[in-house]
């Protein structure tokens, strides 16, 4: 019998495929990456055209010995990682390390993880694609250029333990503009009127908004305006004009691609975007079911493009039919657009099998697996529905020369919308459906109301909202900078490298990210173009077609960009991070600063004054033991804990988070959420309580969910 290897990334991936495939297959994992640049060096030969030095990752040196092994004990090995760039890139490493041809037929692809997939793969056997590869390689050349010639500029120009990226800074200025806009912004006064109405002889009421005057939209702009128009309606009987009935069709949103998928999971489940990733990898991967085994129920979750397969929505017509009605069986199957940047390499993100319902395996998934599912599930079920239909009926109503306007709508056949509701995009219009009727009275023209009451209300209008994860996203994808791959990373080390700070859920440039990106913007000018950077994204896409040679967009731009750092250099001189702190002695300016043992806040009138203060991150609570204030810490590797602020004097530490707004049912002191045995616990931060518990999440509602 022949003997075969299959080679995936992880081993949850591992599992699912082996139950596919016969005895004579063994499958194991390379746990992610193999070899990358190396950590401490360029690693890229400017002169052998730009030659990548490659080195296999100290972690997976065990990793690839036991390949080796594997492949000698095998007469016949496959490389199934995943079926992008990244996992073209994963497969020629292993290729190389472990002496595979990679123009032999050696790699095999599936964009879901299921008998049928597999089955297809194995027919479908093919080379390494190198132009893949080539793609991969060249953007992680681009980025070693950009962070590893740019950060020791940073630390010359600004301070120690900066880094900047080809992708990573754009979306700092994203972020950094936003917030220039926002101090910018001068609100602009303007006043509502809004009228309470009933019909004579009914007392459904109902709300109409002012209008304007003569047929022509008007805008009021102060009080005195607004209090001209109060009083005339106050003053004078309000009667219906003309009636207006429509019906509309409201169709469903496409399904899931990466960004959107990013941005509703951040809507609606609060997710971070890395957090959606990482569980969207567990759903695709493999999922072990009670009485089933290890089966994916996603296909895979880095794709740009809205296809999906014509046999499998074929399917999901009967599946519609069979559950809902033949009435939410659209008459022709539902196509949506891709944007114009969509390589279109996989289908759009979609459920495995209609018959794993989110209901039916909810207890083999976690809480947050679940929430993820289901709202993959049910976008997809929704996208391939008939449209909800509704009845819209809009008003206008004189009183006198003044117009106002009242609107309301009633879903008539709810279509897609049985199993799917969109989330309103996020506005800065405050004004938005604030006064939509859901129901309207029959009225006629020439009618006479009831005017109930009149509110004037003084309003201004709002600065740009602060981006969110899921509007970075959106906005990243709308200006081309990145792929599907790149934007959970990218917000991810803006974020770890203290450029941006989540304030709840909104995104804020801090003092050293925005020192930062000055001095980028204004050294940098290319590199920090949004269209630049798009078109990079672009001849990456080209590069991965064979359109473009790698060699030489890699040539074109190092040239260029060590132009650059050197004018950088040369123009550029020390730079002094400002902070809202003021000096205690002195009153001055307070700046931070790079010593020996890390960061801290030095006084700008150094050196006629020397006050220095150490950066505390305080978590607004106090020790338990001594009552200073409670800081948060990190190890030398980078692990949180908490610790009291007098440390040495006192010794509270914990490696547990602060449960906020709950005190300790014994003793009134906080308490922590601490793991033991991978089991999340509640536990008191006295030592001298012994009360502990299992951890619940309390809900806003007050209701309280197991973790």
């Amino acid at each position: 019998m022949t003997k075969k290897l299959v080679i995936v990334e992880s081993p949850a991936k591992a599992n699912t495929i082996k139950k596919f495939l016969g005895d004579d297959f063994s499958v194991m994992a390379s746990f992610g990456h193999v070899r990358d640049l190396p950590e401490k060096t360029f690693g890229i030969d400017v002169e052998k055209n730009y030659e990548p030095k490659y080195e296999v990752l100290a972690d997976k040196k065990e990793v690839v010995e036991k390949l080796k092994k594997a492949v000698k004990d095998s007469d016949l090995t496959y490389l199934a990682t995943d079926p992008d760039r990244e996992g073209e890139a994963i497969s020629y490493h292993l290729a190389h390390l472990l002496k595979i041809d990679p123009n032999s037929k050696c790699r095999i692809t599936f964009n879901e993880i299921t008998k049928q997939a597999v089955s297809n793969a194995m027919n479908s056997i093919r080379t390494i694609d190198m132009d893949m590869f080539y793609a991969q390689q060249a953007r992680r050349i681009l980025d070693r250029i950009v962070g590893y010639k740019t950060s020791p500029l940073l630390w010359k120009k600004i301070k120690k333990g900066l880094s900047a990226g080809r992708v990573q800074s754009v979306a700092l200025e994203l972020v950094c503009d936003r917030e220039e806009e926002i101090n910018a912004f001068v609100p602009v006064e303007y006043w509502n009127l809004i009228l309470k109405l009933s019909k004579i002889s009914d007392d459904q009421i109902f709300i109409a908004k002012f209008y304007g005057k003569d047929n022509v939209k008007v805008k009021l702009s102060n009080e005195t305006e607004a209090t001209e128009v109060y009083n005339y309606v106050n003053n004078n009987i309000v009667t219906v004009k003309s009636v207006k009935k429509t019906k509309r069709k409201k169709y469903p949103f496409a399904p899931f691609i990466t960004s959107t998928l990013q941005q509703d999971a951040s809507n609606k489940l609060g997710f971070t975007t890395s957090k959606t990733m990482k569980i969207a990898q567990e759903l695709y991967e493999g999922i072990e079911l009670k009485n089933i085994g290890s089966v994916g129920l996603i296909s895979y979750m880095r794709t740009d493009s809205t296809r999906i397969s014509s046999d499998f929505q074929l399917a999901t017509r009967d599946f519609i039919k069979h559950n809902f009605g033949s009435e939410f069986v659209p008459s022709n199957i539902p196509s949506y657009k891709n944007s114009n940047n969509t390589q279109d390499a996989h289908e759009a993100i979609r459920p495995t099998d209609f018959n794993y319902s989110p209901s039916k395996i909810s207890s083999s998934l976690t809480k947050d697996q679940l929430a993820l599912y289901t709202l993959v599930y049910n976008r997809y079920i929704a996208s391939q529905m008939a449209p909800a239909e509704l009845d819209n009926t809009c008003v206008d109503i004189a009183c006198g020369p003044y117009l106002f306007k009242s609107c309301g709508s009633i879903v008539t056949f709810k279509g897609y919308m049985t199993v799917y509701e969109e989330q309103k995009a996020e506005t800065s219009d405050q004004d938005q459906d604030e006064y939509e009727n859901i129901y309207l009275p029959e009225l006629t023209p020439k009618e006479q109301l009831n005017k109930l009451d009149l509110q004037k209300q003084q309003k201004f209008t709002n600065p740009p909202s602060r981006y969110t994860e899921a509007s970075l996203v959106r906005m990243m994808e709308e200006k081309g900078i990145g792929r599907p791959s790149t934007y959970a990373p990218t917000i991810n080390v803006i974020i770890k490298r203290n450029y941006v700070k989540r304030e709840k859920r909104s995104l804020l440039p801090t003092e050293l990210g925005i020192t930062v990106n000055k001095f980028m913007v204004k050294n940098f000018i290319t590199l920090l173009d949004y269209g630049f950077t798009a078109q990079m994204e672009k001849q990456l896409d080209d590069i991965e077609s064979g359109k473009v040679d790698w060699i030489s967009l890699i040539d074109q731009f190092y040239k260029e960009y060590i132009e650059q750092i050197k004018i950088a250099d040369k123009n550029n001189s020390k730079i002094e991070i400002s902070t809202d702190e003021l000096c205690e002695k002195c009153g001055k300016p307070m700046l931070l600063k790079s010593g020996r043992f890390g960061d801290f806040l030095g006084c700008s009138g150094y050196p006629s004054c020397d006050f220095t203060k150490k950066i505390v991150d305080d978590t607004g609570y106090a020790c338990p033991k001594c009552n200073g204030k409670i800081i948060n810490k990190k190890t030398k590797g980078g692990v949180k804990f908490i610790s009291c602020e007098n440390y040495p004097k006192c010794d509270f530490s914990s490696w547990g988070t602060i449960i906020k707004d709950r005190k300790c049912p014994k003793c009134n002191n906080i308490l922590l959420k601490v793991y033991e045995d991978k089991q999340a616990l509640t536990r008191c931060s006295s030592d001298k309580c012994d009360y502990v518990t299992k951890f619940v999440k309390v809900t806003k509602k007050g209701e309280k969910d197991q973790d």
